[in-house]
């Protein structure tokens, strides 16, 4: 199974970065960010895709991002996303890639911008569990 973890961590805090690659690390895999990455290149049967709000909005990047995503390149999207309170930009990447026909799972994994260290191995066991699933 082709798994890949995507995100876009703009602070210099990096949450979303440590929850990428937390569940990067559950899963076997390298977490990339999108910033290195401008467009998925391969074909993967997991991706795992997360970003924060910034000022209450989804980052332009993570945007232009999910909307390039190649419908034939990946079989299933997990999102994760990290923020003080709003679980925003679940639901609008969420829409955007089902707008594609990209499958999105309902099950999403969200960790407060306050309680990053205390949900690293939470973020490792979801992603195993979200494999797992798929097994």
């Amino acid at each position: 199974m082709d798994i890949k973890v995507r995100y876009c961590s703009k602070t210099k805090a990096g949450n979303t970065k440590r929850i990428a690659e937390a569940i990067a690390n559950g899963v076997g895999c390298s977490a990339v960010s999108i910033l290195d990455e401008d467009t998925l290149q391969e074909k993967t049967d997991v991706l795992f895709l997360g970003g924060a709000p910034y000022a209450n909005i989804m980052a332009p990047e993570l945007r232009e991002y999910a909307q390039n995503i190649d419908p034939t390149l990946v079989s299933k999207v997990v999102l994760f996303t990290t923020s003080n309170w709003s679980r925003r930009t679940i639901y609008a990447l969420k829409k955007i890639l089902k707008e594609k026909g990209i499958f999105v799972c309902d099950e999403f994994f969200y960790a407060h911008m306050l309680s990053i260290e205390a949900k690293l191995e939470e973020a490792k066991a979801f992603g195993q569990k979200m494999i797992e699933k798929e097994q």
